[in-house]
This record gives structure tokens, sequence and C-alpha cells, in this order.
């Protein structure tokens, strides 16, 4: 920007280019395609901002600097906490206001979203199937770099290793009977594995939420993009962290 130009609130955050990106595709308009279309846009920048808290946990982790990281995976749950609630503004649409731009949609479909991919990628919820549904080259590129990088899951058992408590990786009993004492004995690491918790919980409440919003909405159709819509959406509800869950039959 030219020095004899003042920063303004608007030129900082580009709200005239941020105000243009909102492109309707029903001619004449339909109403509901502006709520739709910012909705989505508005959890695009938020799996932006998850991306970007979660290399920093991975990197803090890589550190041992266990306060950073708890604080970045609370405010992570945080923003989760803003997904859910962005429910409730998308079921203020019913059936009927959906149905009435739903062809305008075409093939796209919020399950190629190259950022959520990017999002399950960090957790350690990696599906190379993904791939095939990146939309262009540059995704395709960071899913890969996602799915070939250590996950957030891989750097906590890293951490916790170097931090006393050492197991393989790769024995799932042993790392649960590490986790088992590790709660019995040490409360700060338990904590920054609640913290984890806390994000899994918030992850699988949203990926309800949004099941129960197409059901509300399209019913047992098909979705859009060719999906299996509600049924596939279904499929998604697991844990991220699979054996912070199962160690509480443990105590």
């Amino acid at each position: 920007m030219a020095d004899d130009v003042p920063l303004t609130y608007g030129t900082y955050l580009r709200v005239d280019d941020l105000l243009q990106l909102q492109q309707l595709s029903s001619d004449p308009p339909e109403h509901d395609e502006l709520l739709f279309i910012t909705i989505h846009q508005v959890y695009e920048l938020w799996f932006k901002q998850i991306l970007w808290e979660l290399d920093r946990v991975v990197r803090r982790l890589g550190t041992d600097d266990r306060a950073r990281a708890r604080h970045s995976l609370g405010r992570v749950r945080s923003i989760i906490k803003v997904l859910v609630s962005q429910l409730d503004v998308l079921e203020t649409m019913t059936p009927l206001e959906f149905a009435s731009f739903r062809e305008h949609l075409e093939s796209g479909s919020g399950f190629q979203s190259a950022q959520f991919r990017e999002v399950e990628f960090v957790l350690g919820l990696k599906d190379p199937a993904a791939m095939r549904r990146a939309e262009h080259d540059e995704a395709r590129g960071r899913l890969q770099a996602r799915l070939d990088a250590p996950s957030l899951w891989d750097a906590l058992l890293a951490h916790l290793s170097r931090t006393g408590h050492p197991v393989d990786a790769g024995d799932e009993t042993a790392v649960e009977d590490m986790l088992v004492d590790l709660y019995r004995h040490d409360p700060d690491a338990a904590g920054l594995c609640e913290s984890l918790v806390d994000l899994d919980e918030g992850l699988q409440e949203w990926r309800y939420r949004h099941v129960k919003m197409v059901e509300r909405t399209i019913g047992a159709k098909t979705g859009t993009g060719g999906s299996d819509g509600a049924a596939y959406l279904r499929a998604t509800l697991r844990p991220a962290f699979p054996l912070l869950w199962s160690i509480r039959s443990r105590f």
C-alpha cells in the first residue's frame, strides 16, 4: 500500500474485496443462497485458523512447551463451539428454501473442502482417498504434505516420551498402559491429554449437529456432489484420539 494512503479498518481487512466474494448462482437470486454461501465461507476461514493453531500446537509439543500447546488447543476448542453455533443459523433455512437454489450447487459439496481434510489429517484421521476429491493441484499438494507429516497424535506421543513416558507408539496396548499410568501419576500431562479430549469431543459434537442439520434439510436424499448425504456424515462420527477414550473404562 502506498505510503500516502492511510490504513483504515476497511483497507486493513480488505472489506471491499471480502464483500465481493458472495456471488449467487441463482437468477433471479434466491434469498437464502446468500446465507448458505456466507456460512460456508466463514467455515473455511475458521478452518484456516484451526490449521494455524494446530500447526502451532505441533511445534510447541516439539519443543516440549506444554503450556502454550494447551493454550492453542483451548482456542481451537472455542472455535469449534462457534462452528456448532453457526449451524443454529443455517437451520433457520427450511427444506423448501434450500431446495430453491440447491440445483445451482451442481457438483459442489462440503466434503470437497480441502481445508477440512487438512484438519482431519493433522488430527491423525488420514484417508488417502480424500486426495482424489481435491479440486486442484495446490489443494492436492497441501493434502499430500499433511498426509506425509507427523500428526498431532504423533507429536503428543513424542513429547510424552521425551518427558518421562516412553512407549512404543506402534503398540496400542502399551500406549494405553502408559496413558493410564500417566493419568494416575502425572496430572500436568494428563491435563494436556484432556485438552485433546476436549477438542475431540467438540469436533464430534459439530459432526453430529451437521448430520442432524442435513437430515432436517434434505432427509435421506443423496447429498450434493454425489455424496451419500447424512449417511456419509454419520460414518464420520468417530474419535480422532480413540485411545484417550478407551482408557476411560480402566479407572
